[in-house]
């Protein structure tokens, strides 16, 4: 359960709730409706978790929705997903007209929901074909994309415009994933709940029991990496960055993650993620339930040293957490984890295996920088990527959208 807008105000100040209040109050009895495809497992399903009991306790009036869709459905839009973050990845006709009759089958359950919200917010590729489908609606339609499309692999991308170029606006993370559109687009970064489950501060005691659970040394530097077993997060980069840490200290490495029903790749990147790891004791590969929040939060405190070795990433909350948890991150040089990691302020950005393993060893061999950057990264994430500068900057585009704003590109 999310927590009430009160409960934030000191963390933030008081001064961020009332200006949240004041916006809310201009949009009550406004139904908005947010769709995507999984109820757990993923950030944009974390953010939707927060993000609909706020905006009902500030009075409008607010639903998420799931779609439904067949095992080959997500094979499709996984494949989708693959091309949007540049990868060459072949969706035929046959691919595109599966992909079609799911959202026209959904959209016979939704139809009554959807056609008379104010605002429909849609999240990323999954569900975007509702909109053209929904005929007589009455509000506008909003797609969110959560994932870096700022290099798209064309002929995927060229189809998919012909569908959320229909949209009345879109919203992406950074300005440099924005894609020529014919409609407003906004900037919108994601954020994290510092009251989560995952996120809220854990006492020694849960910590040890977590310690102890996995079997992990006290007395050795543990490298953590959390997120969903996909191959652009690079786990098999990571192992291969500790091998070459483990041969001048001794290290203890733990891959936390787990899947999502949207993501058919998983199974197959945690078999080779265990194989890279060849059976090493002080290699821990979790394969974490989605309610494992508690042992994800305890894990990244126990961590001295946060990982986030993407290779695409739209954002990357788990860089996020491990800043609040006063982590120093290492950090791929990609997507919406350059927005966070400022090199040598709240972490280092890295391209290689190689790169991520100097700059290990370089925090290991200056133990007080740990410190020293993981209390810069906690800071920088209260001023800029809490769940109440994202809700405001909802509120507000929202309210943007209604008035028909014409910017082409709106900073939030």
């Amino acid at each position: 359960m999310s927590a009430p807008l009160s409960a934030y105000e000191e963390i933030v100040g008081s001064s961020v709730t009332r200006q949240i209040r004041q916006i809310g109050e201009k949009l009550r009895g406004i139904r908005i409706v947010h769709v995507n495809s999984t109820r757990e497992g993923g950030g944009v399903a974390e953010i939707l978790g927060w993000m609909i009991p706020l905006m009902l306790e500030l009075g409008l009036d607010a639903s998420w929705e799931v779609l439904r869709g067949t095992p080959r459905f997500f094979e499709i839009t996984k494949s989708i997903h693959n091309a949007l973050q540049g990868g060459i990845v072949a969706v035929n006709g046959k691919d595109w007209k599966i992909y079609h009759d799911v959202n026209a089958e959904n959209l016979e359950t939704l139809r009554g929901t959807l056609s008379d919200a104010d605002i429909v917010v849609v999240h990323d590729p999954q569900p975007a074909y509702l909109l053209p489908l929904c005929e007589g609606r009455k509000g506008k339609w909003i797609w969110r994309a959560h994932i870096d499309v700022s290099r798209p692999f064309r002929p995927v991308w060229k189809v998919l415009r012909s569908i959320v170029g229909k949209y009345d606006a879109s919203i992406f993370s950074m300005a440099e994933f924005a894609q020529p559109l014919p409609h407003p687009q906004f900037l919108v970064p994601p954020s994290i709940d510092p009251l989560s489950e995952k996120n809220r501060d854990i006492d020694a005691t849960e910590l040890e029991a977590v310690r102890g659970k996995f079997g992990l040394d006290p007395a050795r530097p543990l490298l953590v990496q959390v997120s969903r077993f996909d191959r652009f997060k690079d786990p098999v980069g990571v192992i291969a960055a500790y091998k070459m840490v483990r041969k001048v200290a001794p290290v203890q490495l733990v891959l936390a993650g787990g899947g999502a029903t949207d993501d058919p790749e998983g199974k197959a990147v945690f078999d080779d993620v265990t194989e890279a790891a060849e059976g090493d004791p002080d290699i821990h590969v979790l394969l974490l339930p989605p309610d494992a929040h508690t042992t994800i939060n305890a894990l990244q405190r126990l961590a001295d040293i946060v990982l986030q070795k993407s290779t695409r990433e739209g954002f990357g909350l788990t860089v996020t957490e491990g800043m609040w948890k006063g982590k120093p991150v290492i950090g791929g040089d990609v997507g919406g984890i350059r927005l966070q990691v400022v090199n040598h302020h709240t972490g280092f950005l890295v391209n290689t295996p190689e790169g991520a393993a100097h700059r290990i060893r370089y925090l290991l061999h200056h133990r007080e920088r740990i410190r020293s950057i993981g209390e810069t990264g906690r800071e920088f994430v209260r001023e800029n990527y809490l769940l109440t500068r994202h809700l405001r900057d909802y509120l507000t585009l929202i309210l943007a959208v209604l008035q028909g704003d014409g910017e082409r590109i709106i900073y939030m």
